[in-house]
């Protein structure tokens, strides 16, 4: 081997070494264990707040529907008036308010809220008050 093939094999060698030397000392674009492990704690806990807004979020809806379904029970009967009873919800548990013109019709109005989908209770609260 002559001189020449020497020298660009040892400079070759070098920028290599060189190269090799540089990209170990860039710490800064490696996270560490720590702050990776951090990171992940970090996204599970906004990841578990999101589902628990949505979940929140997703009785209220379910809250709204019955509510809206009681009351348009209510209104198909031809003995309650959907306009004397107020109807609300927290949780699937129903509340009647109001009045009724008998004591049956009151009766009928805890049955009718009672096979409305999603409802785990009814408080009837109704007073009986003839037309």
């Amino acid at each position: 081997m002559n001189t020449r093939t020497w020298t660009l094999t040892a400079l070759g060698a070098g920028i290599v070494g060189a190269s090799l030397a540089l990209a170990g000392c860039d710490k800064g674009a490696q996270p560490s264990p720590r702050s990776t492990a951090d990171q992940s704690v970090a996204q599970a806990d906004t990841m578990t707040r999101a589902k628990r807004d949505m979940s929140a979020l997703g009785d209220k809806v379910d809250d709204a529907a019955i509510t809206a379904s009681v009351k348009t029970a209510l209104a198909r009967d031809s003995d309650l008036s959907a306009l004397q009873i107020n109807v609300d919800t927290d949780n699937g548990r129903v509340a009647l308010r109001g009045t009724a013109p008998t004591a049956g019709a009151k009766d009928h109005a805890t049955s009718l809220a009672s096979g409305v989908k999603g409802v785990s209770g009814v408080d009837n609260q109704l007073t009986v008050a003839p037309k």
